[in-house]
C-alpha cells in the first residue's frame, strides 16, 4: 500500500458535515480532518493490523492517517509497542487521538511502563495528557495511587489539554477511592483551577452518592 492509496480510501467514506463538525471540536493544530466517521476507522485499523511499519512511514497530514497509525500501533505486543513509541507520539496533535490512543499491551507490564509515562508528563501538552490519560485507563488502583498524586502535583497543568487531563485523572480517582481522593484535596498542594475542575467532573457522576457529592462541595477552594 501506499500513501496516496490510503488517502483514496480514506475520501471514498469523506462525509464534509461530519469534517466541519470534527474541525470545530477537535480544532487541531496541523492535521487536515477528511471526514471519516470512527467506526469506518476502527474498521480500517482490523484491516491494517500487522501493517504498522508500512502505516508508520506515511506522514501525519491527516488526522485519519494518524488515527490510523496509533490503533494499529497499539495492537502491538509490548517490546515491539515500545520500539515505536517514541516516533509515534509525535502524531498526537490533538485530545481526540490522544484519548483514543489506548495500547492494551500496557496493561501487562504496568510497572515496567512507569519511567516512560514520567518521560511523558514533563513534554509537550499532548504527551503529557497521553501520559494521564494513560493513567487513567490503566492504573487507577490503590496501589499505584501515590504515582498518581505525585504526577499530577508535577506536571505542567498550564496548557489546556493537560489541565482538563490531570482534572479528569483526578475525578477518576475520586470516583474509585473516594476516601484517598478526598485526603489528597485536603493537602491542597494543587492548583485551583485543577483542584476545583476535578471536583466539578467528580459531582457530575452518577457513580458517586449525593452525600459524596454534598462533601466534595465543601472542598472547592476559592
Amino acid at each position: 500500500m501506499q500513501y496516496f492509496q490510503l488517502i483514496e480510501e480514506l475520501n471514498r467514506h469523506k462525509d464534509q458535515k461530519f469534517a466541519d463538525f470534527q474541525q470545530k471540536i477537535i480544532n487541531p493544530r496541523a492535521q487536515k480532518i477528511i471526514g471519516v466517521r470512527t467506526p469506518l476507522l476502527r474498521k480500517l485499523v482490523k484491516k491494517y493490523k500487522g501493517e504498522y511499519q508500512t502505516l508508520a512511514a506515511f506522514c501525519d497530514e491527516y488526522y485519519e492517517v494518524a488515527f490510523l497509525k496509533l490503533n494499529v500501533l497499539a495492537l502491538l505486543e509490548y517490546e515491539e509497542f515500545l520500539h515505536y513509541l517514541p516516533d509515534a507520539v509525535k502524531s498526537i496533535e490533538n485530545w481526540a487521538l490522544c484519548d483514543t490512543f489506548k495500547p492494551k499491551c500496557i496493561s501487562k507490564h504496568r510497572e515496567a511502563f512507569l519511567p516512560y509515562l514520567e518521560k511523558y508528563l514533563t513534554g509537550d501538552e499532548f504527551f503529557a495528557r497521553f501520559a494521564l490519560v494513560t493513567l487513567l485507563n490503566f492504573y487507577v488502583e490503590k496501589s499505584y495511587l501515590s504515582f498518581i498524586f505525585n504526577a499530577l502535583q508535577t506536571c505542567d497543568k498550564t496548557p489546556y489539554y493537560a489541565y482538563m487531563g490531570a482534572s479528569w485523572l483526578l475525578s477518576e480517582v475520586l470516583v474509585k477511592h473516594f476516601a484517598e481522593g478526598v485526603e489528597f484535596l485536603r493537602r491542597n498542594t494543587l492548583d485551583i483551577r485543577t483542584h476545583n475542575k476535578a471536583i466539578q467532573k467528580a459531582r457530575e457522576s452518577y457513580r458517586l452518592s449525593q452525600e459524596q457529592k454534598e462533601l466534595l462541595k465543601t472542598l472547592k477552594r476559592k
